[in-house]
């Protein structure tokens, strides 16, 4: 689970789900406010939330999941009233998109939230250990150790690696890769991404840092 959308409409709803899945991004939806606490987790990337919801009000639940986690929050709504934005950005959200609404912008909108919340993690992700502990990845001094032997990696490589790091546990999309690594959407870096991969692979030796998920893309091994 990445990014959890609260929408009840389900033609929109439905249409943002697809959207995001052809743009590398994993999604859940709750369609209304009970469901998007209980599917809120610590893997839960971005919210989308609607304010317009059957069991609550769309400000009191972005209120309640400020409560329980720091995730960036993006109101996408219909109300354009001034004071709706306020309400909403008070009530803890990070942006506001008022519907209807480019994808496009809304895309770009998610990713700069994204980036914006990375730095309040840096302290909790500076250092991912693996579970089997032959595997130490650290993002602040830019190193990957593989029983207790330096890894020497491209800038490239090792970002493919932080990407993944992450996200443990998690099949991350090649478009997504792609997009974090290179900052395009362009699916012309795929070939590159894999030739990465492989680079990454034969460098760990018989310790295969990187499992590919068929059909979807890549997943840090034993996270």
């Amino acid at each position: 689970m990445r990014i959890l959308i609260v929408e009840d409409d389900e033609r929109v709803g439905a249409a943002l789900e697809a959207f995001l899945a052809r743009s590398g991004y994993a999604t859940v939806r709750a369609t209304d406010g009970a469901a998007a606490l209980d599917l809120l987790g610590v893997d839960t990337e971005v919210v989308l939330l609607d304010l317009g919801l059957p069991d609550v009000d769309g400000i009191d639940l972005c209120r309640r999941i400020r409560g329980r986690s720091d995730v960036p929050i993006v109101i996408v709504t219909a109300r354009n009233q001034v004071t709706e934005r306020i309400k909403g950005l008070r009530a803890g959200a990070d942006d506001f998109v008022v519907k209807p609404y480019d994808v496009h912008e809304l895309l770009a909108r998610i990713e700069a939230v994204t980036r914006r919340s990375r730095p309040m993690r840096a302290e909790s992700e500076a250092r991912v250990l693996l579970d089997d502990g032959e595997v130490q990845i650290d993002l602040v001094a830019r190193q990957v150790l593989v029983g207790g032997g330096l890894i020497d990696l491209t800038r490239k490589e090792f970002d493919i690696v932080a990407v993944l790091a992450r996200y443990p546990g998690v099949a991350v999309p090649k478009e997504r890769l792609i997009r974090e690594v290179w900052n395009t959407d362009w699916r012309g870096f795929g070939h590159s991404l894999e030739v990465h991969v492989g680079a990454i692979r034969k460098k760990t030796g018989e310790r295969r840092l990187i499992e590919t998920v068929r059909g979807v893309g890549y997943r840090l091994a034993g996270s």
